[in-house]
């Protein structure tokens, strides 16, 4: 099986239309021969764990870790580059399930962690005043499915009598009432409640441009083509690129959907999934047009992400209901620099066809492209150090939802890196750890209850 590498010439994003100075950047002429830690990833993983390393060593008046972060195309041109820009914490469709499979306590943490998570990227925003166009507002998931919605309520209603906290602000709306508030044509039930969002993209940039300032070493253009299996005599690790070696004391995997490329101990763990994303613009806006980000549930199995813009634009993601049934066009796909043809459609129309007061708005499709998630077969992150190599971290596997969870999670990180803590004291969730039990597992959820093409019925187009 062919190593998951990212490919030449994806595509460019809406979030990526106006690159900054950093985008192709290299700190230093030629490679450092040697770093304290090798970061590999300048996505919102790499940014983010280079960035807290830096502020814990200041904090607890550790000596500063010389860092070099490797990136194999442009800064932020992976996921994160690619995404809706959706900081939206999931209280209640993913916990319910974490808490029918491992328990409330565990799943109240990772609600708990999600809503820190944006309380956290909210104030580093605020005070850095980072021009990324954040906006807190309410995110209203629509349900068009009777069953599915039934579904849903159940599981909130079982979250919030076992009391689970971050369930208890979810605002319910049923019937024609979820009509009338959400405004979607055919909506069965509605649950709102608070989120943010953003242009990930010059978050990203911010976070870099703050450890460069602080003598971090940005290497774009460089990728990473092996990870030596065991260190060397002064215990360090061999990073090998396409323009040299690098050695290190420590090792961050913060390549998300590529990790296994280098780290093969999460080969079938760690999967490369593309999804697809678009920009609509809006010539003649509406009555009422969208403050809120919204998902559109059309089943169990598929939805659309929805993010308004400041500039009246709305960026539309999913599509997943033109392409899922064929499991060649998205899963351990790395190709990020062509779209899946029967998708690339799908968006035309898109807010005409599910908005009331939307129909003569004339909105139309401006841009599509598609990006690649890493997704983990069990549905959870893989954190903290690999198993059996405890000089080498993994942060990875954020199965497309890794805005609520990363800022926090690459502090949680840079704790184990810089000071020494031990996972369970870092704030992290306990089931996002990287464990060798889970890396044992043989389970792979990933393609369970996917259509085939005569189950998925007629598409929206």
């Amino acid at each position: 099986m062919a190593k998951p590498f990212p490919v030449g010439g994806g595509m460019t994003s809406f979030w990526r239309s106006q690159p900054d100075v950093l985008d192709n950047n290299r700190s230093t002429e030629t490679l450092p021969e040697s770093s304290d830690i090798v970061i590999i990833g300048a996505g919102y993983t790499g940014a983010a764990t280079a960035y807290h390393c830096i502020e814990q060593s200041q904090s607890t008046g550790k000596e500063k870790p010389s860092i070099v972060i490797l990136e194999a195309r442009q800064a932020c041109s992976g996921a994160t580059g690619r995404n809706g820009g959706h900081l939206k914490p999931d209280v209640y469709n993913g916990t319910s399930t974490l808490a029918n499979d491992h328990g409330i306590e565990a799943a109240a943490e990772v609600a708990a962690f999600e809503m820190q998570n944006l309380q956290a990227v909210q104030s580093f925003v605020e005070k850095e005043k980072v021009e990324c166009d954040l906006r807190v507002a309410h995110a209203i998931d629509v349900q068009l499915d009777d069953a599915h919605c039934a579904k849903l309520n159940a599981g909130l209603e079982s979250l919030v009598a076992n009391g689970l906290e971050a369930s208890k602000l979810v605002e319910i709306n049923t019937g024609e009432k979820a009509e009338a508030f959400s405004g979607v044509k055919g909506a069965r039930g509605c649950f709102s409640y608070g989120a943010g969002r953003l242009w990930p993209y010059k978050l990203i940039m911010h976070l870099l441009k703050r450890a460069i300032a602080s003598r971090a070493n940005l290497q774009t253009y460089t990728p990473v083509l092996q990870v030596s299996d065991t260190p060397d005599k002064d215990g360090r690790w061999a990073v090998t690129t396409n323009r040299g070696s690098i050695r290190a004391k420590k090792v961050v995997y913060a390549c998300n959907a590529y990790t296994s490329a280098l780290a093969p101990e999460f080969q079938n763990h760690i999967i490369p999934v593309r999804g697809i994303c678009s920009r609509i613009v809006v010539p003649n806006p509406p009555r009422k047009p969208l403050d809120s980000s919204y998902t559109l549930r059309f089943n169990n199995w598929d939805y659309d992400y929805l993010i308004p813009r400041p500039d009246g634009s709305i960026v539309v993601g999913g599509a997943r209901s033109m392409y899922l049934s064929e499991p060649g066009n998205w899963y351990n796909v790395t190709d990020d620099s062509r779209l899946v043809e029967s998708a690339a459609q799908y968006f035309d129309g898109y807010m005409q066809r599910h908005f009331h007061g939307w129909e003569n708005t004339g909105a139309y499709t401006d841009r599509v492209w598609t990006g690649i998630m890493g997704y983990t077969t069990d549905f959870l992150p893989h954190i903290g150090p690999v198993p059996g190599k405890p000089e080498q971290t993994v942060i990875a596997g954020f199965n497309g939802h890794g805005m609520p969870q990363i800022f926090l999670s690459a502090l949680g990180v840079a704790r184990m890196i810089v000071e020494g803590t031990e996972y369970g004291n870092t704030g992290l969730p306990r089931l996002f750890e990287a464990t060798l039990e889970r890396l044992q597992s043989k389970e792979n959820r990933i393609l369970h209850g996917i259509p085939s093409i005569s189950d998925r019925g007629t598409s929206r187009l």
